[in-house]
């Protein structure tokens, strides 16, 4: 069935609408505030970022899903879910009409990214929030329907609302004043998301009440408990763990190739004027990359129908190091672009293969704590990265001694990983 044809079935529920409206309001702003906190971050004429402030950046995106993740879901289990939806836009409109003050008044940037990373906190209640009402609001056998719609509609409108962002940043102006501009909009879009989940009946999202459920410091400490109940599990199960610890590594060489980009386009590619060519060549720099997503996502199943997936992974590796070499010597923007396919490619064909390891390896019953371990893991690898390029690359992003440690590093994952996947073989202990 195709996507419009599921929409079609789901859409049908008056609550679901509702329901839906709410994400694709909310997800739609989420496109437009993170590409005004990008301009004015990374491309603001009065700025000229180094690699400590990418670094702060990146952390403030990804450290709420790091830590406050796991812990979402005991809160949700006992709060009004529809009020979780409506007061967390309330609030983030609040505290993005906050940012855009900190903005314009050129505030510390400590308190700046401060901020920021309460204000995208919050956004992980939200998703999360959407996801635990769904069952509420949609019948049982429409539900895979349902969840295969929703986050791919959700990833649709926050790619509208960052191209929306884009215009209205060249509307508004680069630099202080737009990006203000920007986010104040983004506070008006919270708003509206806010007034739409109020039209949900208060108690119709849950969650029902449980007399057996434990309080809310146990259940805190049992998340605690649980992840370290995962981290065994794929202790014992060491292909699953060899997986866990090679994506972990790529994604640190990825993060620091991707800031690296970062800097070269704002800081080397172009002049400290040429705010909106280094935004736009970074804008076809993640679009290439997100084709050669794509044609992983294409090729990998291939693949690995004829051969194994830990040999895969490998490959991917090791294609890797020979482009991270090839295509990043010159430091000029057409290899780059190429450069930038190929490590893309190699990411997802590589996620997709640890994916497929840790479903295979894991015991059911620990499937969910893996899985959220993985998470933290996945996040935390790339925050570690954007740390160390704070310290080892220059303004420009033209490291030849980083770039050399990135393409070395692809080659030492891919060659210890397979000495590992010979030693311990998939397979032997699928749950």
């Amino acid at each position: 069935m195709t996507f419009l044809a599921d929409l079609r079935a789901v859409i049908g529920g008056r609550d679901f609408r509702r329901l839906y409206a709410t994400r694709l309001v909310s997800q739609f702003t989420d496109g437009l505030f993170n590409v005004a906190l990008t301009s004015y971050v990374f491309f603001s004429p009065e700025r000229q970022p180094t690699a400590g402030q990418v670094a702060a950046a990146f952390a403030t995106l990804l450290l709420p899903y790091s830590v406050v993740g796991p812990f979402v879901g005991v809160l949700l289990d006992r709060w009004r879910r529809r009020q979780v939806l409506v007061y967390c836009n309330l609030l983030r409109s609040a505290m993005a009409l906050g940012v855009a003050g900190l903005v314009w008044a050129r505030a510390p940037e400590p308190l700046f990214y401060a901020a920021v990373l309460a204000t995208l906190g919050i956004n992980r209640f939200f998703l999360a929030g959407l996801s635990a009402a769904l069952p509420h609001v949609v019948a049982a056998d429409k539900l895979v329907m349902a969840n295969a719609v929703s986050p791919t509609s959700g990833t649709l409108v926050a790619t509208l609302g960052a191209a929306a962002g884009f215009v209205l940043n060249q509307l508004a102006g680069a630099g202080r004043s737009g990006a203000t501009t920007l986010i104040a909009t983004a506070a008006c879009g919270y708003l509206a998301a806010a007034q739409v989940a109020r039209l949900l009946p208060v108690g119709l999202l849950g969650p029902h009440y449980d007399p057996n459920r434990p309080q809310t410091l146990e259940a805190l400490r049992n998340v605690a408990v649980g992840m370290a109940d995962g981290a065994r599990h794929v202790w014992e199960r060491r292909p699953a763990g060899h997986a866990l610890a090679a994506i972990a590594a790529q994604r640190f060489l990825y993060g620091l190739s991707l800031i690296s980009v970062i800097l070269l386009f704002r800081n080397y590619f172009n002049p400290p004027e040429a705010t909106d060519a280094a935004l736009a060549g970074l804008g076809t720099v993640v679009a290439i990359s997100g084709l050669g997503f794509f044609a992983a996502a294409a090729i990998t199943p291939v693949v690995t129908g004829r051969a194994s997936v830990p040999a895969w992974i490998v490959t991917c590796l090791l294609l890797a190091a020979v482009g991270e070499l090839v295509f990043g010597v010159p430091y000029q923007e057409m290899p780059l672009l190429f450069g930038a396919f190929l490590l893309g490619f190699v990411a997802q064909g590589v996620k997709i293969c640890v994916d497929t390891i840790v479903q295979q390896e894991i015991d059911d019953a620990y499937r969910g704590r893996v899985f959220s371990l993985y998470d933290v893991v996945f996040n935390v690898s790339f925050v570690s990265a954007a740390f160390f390029a704070a310290l080892a690359l220059p303004p420009t992003g033209k490291s030849y001694p980083v770039l050399v440690l990135s393409a070395v590093g692809y080659a030492l994952i891919g060659l210890v990983y397979w000495w590992r996947s010979r030693r311990y073989p998939t397979g032997q202990h699928a749950g």
